[in-house]
């Protein structure tokens, strides 16, 4: 990742300079006029990069970057854009006006440059920005949020895309573990295949039974001493998914590792919580299993008892996800006693069906925290759309063997269907619990402003503006 650098703007004197530019004009004064001048034909759209060289003059390269509407999600987009140009040397200097969202726009040069590649760099790819020089008012504590936040959105974005050949759920949980082990105040739990059996963790053990790399159920603590609120986030993680015994299409199958997205998502915004010691706890629990097809695997019609007692009759071996997130939130419910729950699950096609890719559905019966999280994602750059709960659905998931079906036998209202099954695993904290659906903006199929194609740790940001709101 680049670092930044505060100088005073008398002071520059640099070879690439970076001017912000919105609506067709430089957003900073005291410019030569052969910048001013092209600057006025830049559109000022947000990522945008236009290069004019100045190769008889200092500096010597002046980058024109788009700050679209000078709004958070301009800045981030303008930062974005910078770390992808090819314009730009290993360094560079930014003019910042007086007011520049410096979060934002740090944010946005460190999630635009990121990069996921187990092979070897490309030699024709763009050239790396190792450090940012900002010429303006030094905020500090600005660039230190910033770096915690792309820092957690990294390891989210790094735990997803990896491939599932080596990310099993024991690696996974080992991840976390070493990763957590570098923050003071956090602790973690990982319960392994025999202690979820002796803990009646049905759930989990039914989706990761056809596996040969058995699940894992991984807690992840911070726990503040002047904490007075304690926020539990569970997190789907299904580290493959082939649809089991209800086996996916081909295609359907392909980017299957990104079905952990969720998990990933909840443990990064608890590591950055310990990052910027934010006072308030807060609990993960990330349950892991493969859903893989062999003899031992759950059968569609199954009877599963989850954590707790409550059972469900398996429709669909492909609504996996469901199943885990039910032990865990029930295990939380009853062990944990929370103030607040939140889910985060790349649980259902539905999602993107309703509200497109870059739309998570939010799910919840509480209008302020509903509020809350929509604040908090419109902050974070990230997008929801409140769904509703209907209660005379209920009656879909009703079964003749167990306490309920996993899934409506209408297949219809997919994402609203798997809301209202998790919620009767919320018992008395059903008034203060809350599901996101985010299977569709988990992941990115091209670079889009801060996006990277590829996974997009997608609700790291929106749970940490959140957690940092309490």
């Amino acid at each position: 990742m680049p670092t930044f650098r505060f100088i005073d703007p008398a002071d520059v004197d640099a070879e690439t300079l970076v001017v912000p530019t919105g609506a067709g004009a430089p957003a900073v004064d005291g410019l030569p006029d052969d910048v001013v001048a092209f600057a006025a034909g830049h559109s000022g759209k947000g990522s945008v990069v236009e290069v004019l060289p100045r190769p008889t003059q200092r500096p010597s390269t002046v980058l024109l970057v788009g700050i679209g509407a000078g709004d958070a999600s301009g800045w981030r987009a303008a930062g974005a854009g910078l770390a992808r140009s090819r314009s730009h040397t290993g360094a560079v200097t930014v003019r910042l006006p007086d007011d520049a969202d410096v979060r934002a726009f740090a944010e946005g040069v460190l999630l635009g440059s990121y990069r996921f590649r187990l092979a070897p760099p490309k030699a024709d790819g763009p050239p790396e920005l190792t450090e940012v020089l900002l010429a303006g008012a030094p905020d500090e504590a600005a660039l230190a949020t910033a770096r915690a936040t792309a820092e957690a959105t990294t390891l989210a974005r790094d735990l997803t895309n990896m491939p599932s050949d080596e990310k099993t759920p024991a690696w996974f949980a080992e991840r976390v573990s070493t990763t957590a082990a570098a923050y003071d105040g956090l602790t973690v739990s990982v319960r392994e295949p025999d202690r979820l059996e002796a803990e009646g963790f049905g759930g989990i053990l039914a989706v990761g039974g056809g596996s040969s790399r058995g699940p894992r159920l991984v807690e992840l603590s911070w726990a503040p001493a002047e904490a007075t609120q304690h926020v539990v986030l569970v997190g789907k993680g299904i580290t493959f998914d082939t649809g089991g015994i209800s086996i996916k299409p081909r295609d359907a199958m392909k980017l299957m590792r990104k079905d952990m997205g969720g998990a990933a998502a909840v443990v990064a915004a608890t590591i950055a919580a310990a990052a910027l010691r934010l006072p308030v706890r807060v609990t993960a629990l990330a349950p892991l299993a493969e859903n893989l097809v062999s003899g031992s695997a759950f059968r569609p019609g199954d009877i599963i008892r989850h954590y707790g007692g409550r059972t469900s009759e398996s429709n669909n071996s492909d609504a996996e996800g469901r199943l885990v997130l039910a032990d865990a939130m029930a295990y939380a419910v009853d062990q944990l006693a929370p103030d607040l729950l939140v889910d985060l699950a790349t649980l259902t096609g539905a999602n993107a069906v309703a509200l497109g890719k870059r739309t998570a559905a939010l799910y919840s019966e509480n209008d302020g925290l509903a509020k809350a999280l929509e604040d908090a994602a419109a902050d974070a750059g990230e997008q929801v759309w409140r769904m509703p709960l209907p209660a005379d659905y209920r009656d879909y998931l009703s079964s003749d063997l167990a306490d309920l079906n996993s899934t409506s036998p209408e297949a219809s209202a997919g994402s609203v269907m798997a809301a209202l099954y998790l919620a009767e695993f919320t018992g008395p904290l059903r008034d203060r619990w809350a599901h996101i659906d985010m299977s569709a903006p988990s992941w990115a199929d091209s670079d889009s402003a801060e996006l990277t194609k590829g996974a997009t740790g997608w609700g790291v940001r929106t749970l940490l503006s959140w957690l940092a709101s309490l």
